[in-house]
């Protein structure tokens, strides 16, 4: 395809996850919270088990991912995913346990499928001039999800699937995902991914849950989860689409963006652990018992809210830029990897969030996000050395 054809691909492709994720989206930010109000004989499931049961299964069944996109097609993977999601999105509609359990299982080979293809098909799309504007591009349009809650998924899939023309030739999948694993790279980028899964259960799930917990919202906690969303969806799209462009050419280097998401956590981090009361992630039906540092601010939760989604643009677009700038002629095992790790990690966190204090999550996302970002620059400063290193 010529340079325009593929920009169109790009866009197009963005689009079409902007309307999966748009209902996925909505229903992580508010499951916790809809679910401890259902609690009863008949329905007794947990929105973090549900959210770690997905990325939990995600993780694993990444190292199938390849050797199934090669056998039945790109095309036909991503439009069976999307029918995935919206069965997980229609369970909500009359909730009964085991259908709630049984969609989270099969979302995660869904989920696995859909972002193996989507990876490689961003590189094939790309060239190492454009794989920052590229991915910046693709996040900036993946990341509107916040700001288009409401929108059915099911009548949108079809726009996405019939301009994908992927040819995918993976001798031995699972083989070169084992060979990918023990590269300089990939171990050393292990933290940052591995972070990645840490702070998205935090942002996606967990911090919406805290909102609505929190007693001295009143009777505005509830509205204040939606509105933390869509301003997470704000800075994912400031993040996405400014530093695709500022990237562009190296005039901008990945380390610097890197550097600022995990400023910007970290400050985030802060001030939620000040406002926000330590038991919020614990509770069941009871608003949180003790009292934050500083009373809670409408303000600082929304700046919070908008700081989280801005530096998880920053991580997730340079590690897809990086990887496929180093793996540009093997991109499918390598984001297989990066997703593998990154849902290991988010399915670790959802699981242990409705049992661990707020202030040891916050610790634990800060000791590695500096440790990731530190293995990124070591990364990205070998890279430069050499164009063979991996």
């Amino acid at each position: 395809l010529d340079p325009h054809g593929r920009t169109f691909n790009v866009v197009i492709l963005g689009l079409g996850f902007l309307f999966i994720f748009t209902a996925f989206t909505t229903c992580g930010n508010v499951e916790q919270t809809v679910v401890k109000s259902l609690q009863n004989d008949t329905f007794a499931g947990s929105g973090y088990h549900s959210l770690g049961i997905i990325y939990g299964v995600f993780s694993f069944s990444n190292l199938l991912a390849p050797t199934v996109v090669t056998i039945i097609g790109p095309k036909l993977t991503m439009f069976l995913s999307g029918l995935v999601y919206s069965g997980y999105i229609a369970v909500f509609i009359i909730p009964s346990t085991w259908p709630f359990y049984l969609t989270s299982v099969l979302i995660g080979v869904g989920a696995a499928m859909l972002w193996t293809a989507q990876g490689h098909f961003l590189v094939e799309n790309s060239e190492a001039s454009t794989i920052n504007r590229n991915t910046g591009v693709f996040w900036a349009l993946l990341q509107c999800r916040y700001a288009a809650t409401g929108t059915n998924v099911r009548l949108q899939l079809f726009s996405l699937f019939s301009q994908f023309k992927l040819a995918f030739h993976v001798p031995s999948c699972l083989e070169t995902i084992l060979q990918h694993l023990k590269t300089k790279t990939i171990l050393l980028l292990s933290p940052c991914m591995a972070y990645s899964g840490l702070e998205l259960s935090f942002y996606s799930g967990v911090y919406g849950t805290c909102i609505g917990a929190t007693a001295q919202f009143g009777e505005a906690a509830k509205g204040l989860i939606g509105i933390s969303g869509i301003m997470v969806g704000v800075g994912e799209i400031v993040g996405g689409g400014s530093f695709g462009l500022l990237c562009r050419n190296n005039r901008f280097r990945r380390t610097s963006v890197v550097f600022l998401g995990m400023v910007v956590h970290f400050i985030a981090f802060y001030l939620i652990f000040l406002t926000i009361p330590d038991d919020a992630p614990v509770v069941l039906k009871t608003p949180a018992q003790k009292k934050p540092y500083i009373p809670p601010s409408v303000s600082i939760a929304l700046l919070c809210s908008f700081l989280l989604g801005l530096g998880d643009s920053c991580f997730n677009t340079q590690l897809y830029s990086i990887l496929g700038r180093v793996y540009s002629e093997h991109s499918t095992p390598a984001f297989a990897i990066f997703k593998f790790i990154q849902s290991v990690f988010a399915a670790v966190a959802f699981f242990y969030s409705g049992y661990v204090l707020l202030m040891w999550q916050l610790l634990l996302m800060i000791i590695l996000g500096f440790t990731g970002t530190l293995c990124f620059f070591v990364v990205e400063r070998l890279q430069n050395f050499s164009v063979d290193f991996q």
